[in-house]
């Protein structure tokens, strides 16, 4: 992630939180932003970020974005009440959260997708990929379960059973087209040269000096598949009606914000605008999928 300096009154940079009461702040009785402004956690803060801060601040709203330096630390900050919202994660990441800590953090609101893509050397056309190819994917659990559902979506790969949360055990090898390498997400793009394609994160194009238009095939906004891991704002579940907070979400798919999320992704992203409805569908499904 690019991180960039936004000024001292929009940020607040949190090296070391304390996370008091993680098992139930979100059930507080506190109204959130009592002091009148909506703390905003994230990881890492980018010109995106700048764009609904200085948007908020039209709307007579003041937000100030509490940055904090792990991923693992903004989903308890949340439930504390040491922000009111966060803004860092997609669906499934959210849905292992819950289903590890118990706790029951709500999507607001959806923001945009990153379309992983499947990207190769050897070839220009998914047609060309032969029988029994290799094809590199994440070993990590999340994004290989979309760089699963991604190669079965085109064809690639098959499964023994229904699922939106694939692992590698769930590969139905004698009806697959290929084989499938797990190797770390900085390997898939080292792995380009020997294999006969890898399926490569949208953050590690830019080190192989890859073009995101060069992909045979990617889970875009189009792919049912990619919904979990469409990005959000969320809250806590007693937070979720907040209009206040709904309203700042909202924000993000006002042109000035949109526009410079697509300047900082180079055009890689695309905005999604889901109901919270939606948005808590995928989620409880995920979450039910990934207890299986």
């Amino acid at each position: 992630m690019r991180a960039h300096r936004l000024s001292a009154l929009a940020v607040t940079t949190v090296l070391g939180l304390t996370l008091a009461g993680c098992g139930g702040g979100g059930d507080s009785d506190e109204a959130p932003y009592d002091d009148g402004v909506i703390k905003i956690g994230v990881v890492g803060t980018t010109p995106v970020n700048e764009a609904l801060v200085e948007k908020a601040e039209e709307e007579g709203i003041t937000v100030e974005l509490v940055e904090l330096s792990e991923y693992s630390q903004v989903n308890p900050a949340t439930v504390s009440g040491d922000v009111d919202m966060n803004w860092f994660q997609h669906i499934a990441y959210l849905a292992d959260y819950n289903n590890s800590s118990g706790e029951t953090i709500t999507p607001i609101a959806s923001t945009s997708i990153y379309p992983l893509g499947l990207y190769s050397n050897k070839y220009e056309s998914l047609e060309d990929i032969q029988d029994g190819d290799e094809i590199a994917i994440p070993n990590d659990s999340i994004n290989q379960s979309r760089a699963l559902l991604l190669l079965q979506a085109n064809g690639l790969v098959e499964f023994t059973s229904d699922t939106t949360a694939p692992t590698e055990s769930d590969i139905d090898t004698e009806a697959s087209k290929v084989s499938v390498t797990p190797v770390s997400a900085e390997q898939t793009v080292l792995s380009l040269d020997s294999v006969a394609g890898s399926v490569i994160n949208n953050d590690f194009l830019a080190r192989g000096d890859i073009d995101p238009d060069s992909a045979l095939a990617s889970d875009g906004a189009e792919n049912e598949n990619a919904r979990p891991y469409v990005n959000l704002f969320a809250t806590t579940e007693a937070n979720k009606d907040d209009e206040t907070l709904h309203k700042v979400a909202d924000l993000f798919h006002t042109p000035e914000v949109e526009e410079a999320e697509k300047e900082d992704s180079k055009g890689t992203a695309v905005t999604m605008d889901l109901s919270q409805e939606e948005l808590e569908q995928v989620l409880s499904d995920y979450e039910e999928d990934l207890q299986k």
